[in-house]
């Protein structure tokens, strides 16, 4: 905030004047005496040879597992180095935001190319230049869908906690009311939604597959979310979209999601990229930029900005969203990944998600007491029940560098990857079985 105040003494004193304030403690007055910091003791400055020093100190305390089987919103994919190598090119690691698009055209080319990707993908008419994350995304979606006599957010219990616990925040300040559906065995209870699409629903949120890595029987859930003339929003795993049917084709209005599947490493939790897609009539409500495509005076292909809500866009009140930055550098990653893997290679590293899912859900219900604590079909997420305490058994596998699954009410939720070879699946499942099998 400080960067925003007057530099000389004079032009701070006849901005507090103008404001009406006496000094600038009381201009900051609303901001928590707790969170205030009175002044930075910093240390003296250090070498380049020092920090490095310093810094590798810092990160070898980091631990890093050679074998992960936890997801839960944060996948580990392989990524081919032809996507680093092309994200780490100077002229797009530096680009900022195209405000002077005639002359931005390298990154609004990026841009639509992915937006077009992210349409094949979820086979929707269109999408944005990305937003922060896939919870944001699903938020910036719910308001989307917002009218006047339809305020009320229905999400399923199934959306993963942290997406809904984002909902409820953005939904605070505009006071629209949000209510959560119960499950049935792990799914969205059919019943419990048609009994809650009253005439003040505005939007449903799901998620496919869901937070159990259970697939959703979308299709079916879309006819009663249309019937009662609410809008359905899907939040994907898009690499699941290699096998599974596309949002569109499930009757979505709005696909969402976390890009982080496509090309961007964990990286100790981000930066990560968030997608929104959607038909042509919803277009209008789309939060952020949309890029496309035209012709010059010359005839050539050229790039525009072709839609900006953004409120630093256009007038405040006009604007559908605050949203005011996008993903740019994650968008390229996701879209050099999309083009390095093509249609094959997503429909590759899906089946083998898939495949490998089942094959270290079978192995570990092998030992005795250990069960799915749903029934398929899944994805490559599931929930097993087991003998012992999940404490107990992430600490053993833990000791020998595997990060294993997610506690969760009713046991762990495992997630198997590509990366998952069959020799890490046995392995974690012989230690299992060593905690599990007194």
């Amino acid at each position: 905030m400080g960067s925003y105040l007057p530099n000389s003494p004079d032009e701070r004193r006849k901005m507090l004047e103008t404001l009406g304030i006496s000094s600038e403690d009381a201009l900051f007055a609303h901001i928590p005496a707790a969170v205030k910091v009175d002044a930075l003791n910093l240390p003296k400055g250090l070498s380049e040879l020092a920090v490095r020093r310093h810094m590798e100190a810092l990160a070898g305390k980091n631990q890093v597992f050679r074998s992960i089987f936890r997801g839960a919103g944060a996948y580990w994919h392989y990524i081919p180095a032809i996507v680093k190598s092309v994200a780490a090119k100077e002229e797009f690691l530096t680009a900022y935001t195209p405000y002077q698009a005639e002359i931005s055209q390298g990154i609004l080319q990026s841009i639509f190319e992915y937006q077009t990707m992210i349409c094949e993908l979820t086979g929707m008419d269109v999408s944005n230049a990305s937003v922060y994350d896939g919870a944001s995304a699903a938020a910036e979606a719910t308001a989307m869908c917002r009218e006047r006599k339809r305020q009320k957010i229905l999400i399923s219990g199934a959306v993963d906690p942290q997406t809904a616990e984002t909902v409820h925040t953005y939904s605070f300040g505009s006071g629209a009311p949000v209510e959560t559906v119960p499950l049935r065995d792990g799914r969205t209870d059919p019943d419990a939604l048609c009994a809650a699409l009253t005439p003040e629903v505005s939007c449903v949120l799901l998620q496919q597959p869901n937070f159990f890595g259970l697939l959703e029987d979308v299709p079916a859930l879309a006819q009663a979310v249309h019937a009662a003339g609410a809008k359905l929003i899907v939040s994907v795993n898009p690499i699941s979209l290699g096998l599974l049917a596309t949002p569109a084709e499930q009757g979505a209005d709005i696909a969402v999601g976390d890009g982080q599947p496509l090309g961007l490493p964990l990286a100790f939790g981000g930066p990560y990229l968030g997608f929104i897609a959607c038909t042509k009539a919803l277009m209008r409500r789309m939060p952020g930029r949309i890029v496309g495509e035209t012709t010059d005076a010359d005839g050539k292909r050229a790039f525009v900005l072709t839609l900006q809500a953004r409120e630093q866009h256009i007038r405040r009140e006009k604007a559908s969203s605050n949203l005011c930055s996008n993903q740019a550098l994650c968008a390229l990653t996701a879209a050099a990944y999309l083009a390095a893997m093509g249609p094959g290679g997503l429909h590759e590293i899906a089946g083998q998600c898939a495949a490998k899912a089942q094959y270290a859900a079978a192995r570990l219900c092998e030992i005795d007491g250990v069960s799915l604590a749903y029934q398929p079909p899944f994805f490559h997420e599931f929930v097993t029940r087991l003998p012992a305490t999940p404490n107990a058994v992430l600490a053993a596998l833990e000791d020998e560098n595997i990060l294993g699954g997610l506690p969760v009410e009713g046991g762990i939720l495992w997630c198997v990857t590509e990366m998952c070879t069959k020799e890490q699946i046995d392995e974690m499942v012989r230690i299992v079985r060593e905690v599990c099998v007194v």
